[in-house]
């Protein structure tokens, strides 16, 4: 069975965080994953997750203090600064009760210097989760160029060179299918050749990003191939509702597949 996850980064967008986890419950979600949820107190999160019977998955760590920052993993002379993200992000996961970390590398050239930045800091970011929280996964994604042009990494096939280079257990990669499917393509071959890496997948419609119902990417294969392949992760519905959150939610029930 695919397990849904509902990405309140994007989902009833025009609620407050705590409201949007009290819709995703309603509309019988059983986890949820966010972006960058630190204005609210980590404990507060974690008591509306309880009181839901949600699962938290992962949050971002933070975008940077710059106005072009999105991320710092990946930045030279930025280690300190990624260090203070990476901590703030793992804090308040340990006590919202979250179990991943998305690692966001940054906007930078992938150059040798920037390239042995981000293994280092990957480095040391998985060693303190394991030391920490043992159970904390952490998730790296590369992001198409077009969405978010001079990203580090735009290729799957990148992203699973630096977890090599990193080599650490604790470190998967994040599966977009939108970001696949919009900066590269052949999404089911990428799935079943990057399988053994994967923590975690992403779904949205190509090109449109909306409700995964529509576009080139034929959704109800990739859940298929996902479940032939023995996928045991969650799929977060990381999209951007076309219209209202509740009423774009009829795509689960259309997709014919047993969906939790």
């Amino acid at each position: 069975m695919i397990r849904l996850a509902a990405n309140l980064g994007f989902l009833w967008p025009d609620r407050p965080l705590l409201a949007r986890i009290a819709a995703a419950a309603q509309a019988g979600f059983t986890a949820i994953e966010l972006h960058w949820p630190y204005d609210t107190p980590a404990a507060e999160v974690a008591a509306a997750c309880a009181a839901h019977g949600l699962t938290l998955l992962a949050i971002n760590t933070g975008k940077g203090s710059g106005p072009d920052d999105f991320g710092l993993a990946a930045i030279p002379g930025r280690v300190a600064a990624f260090a203070a993200s990476f901590r703030q992000a793992l804090d308040y996961q340990r006590i919202a009760g979250g179990s991943a970390i998305h690692v966001m590398a940054g906007v930078c050239a992938d150059t040798p210097h920037s390239a042995a930045t981000l293994v280092a800091n990957l480095q040391a970011a998985a060693d303190a989760a394991a030391d920490a929280a043992p159970d904390m996964m952490l998730l790296i994604e590369p992001i198409n160029p077009r969405d978010k042009p001079g990203y580090f990494y735009h290729q799957i096939e990148r992203a699973a060179q630096i977890i090599a280079l990193v080599d650490r257990p604790n470190l998967r990669l994040m599966f977009d299918v939108y970001h696949v499917g919009v900066g590269q393509g052949d999404v089911l071959t990428r799935l079943a050749r990057h399988l053994p890496l994967i923590g975690h997948v992403q779904i949205a419609a190509v090109p449109s990003r909306a409700e995964p119902d529509e576009g080139e990417i034929s959704h109800p294969a990739v859940l298929a191939t996902l479940a032939g392949l023995g996928y045991a992760g969650w799929v977060g519905c990381e999209y951007r509702p076309r219209g209202d959150t509740d009423a774009g939610l009829g795509w689960r029930d259309r997709m014919g597949l047993p969906l939790a």
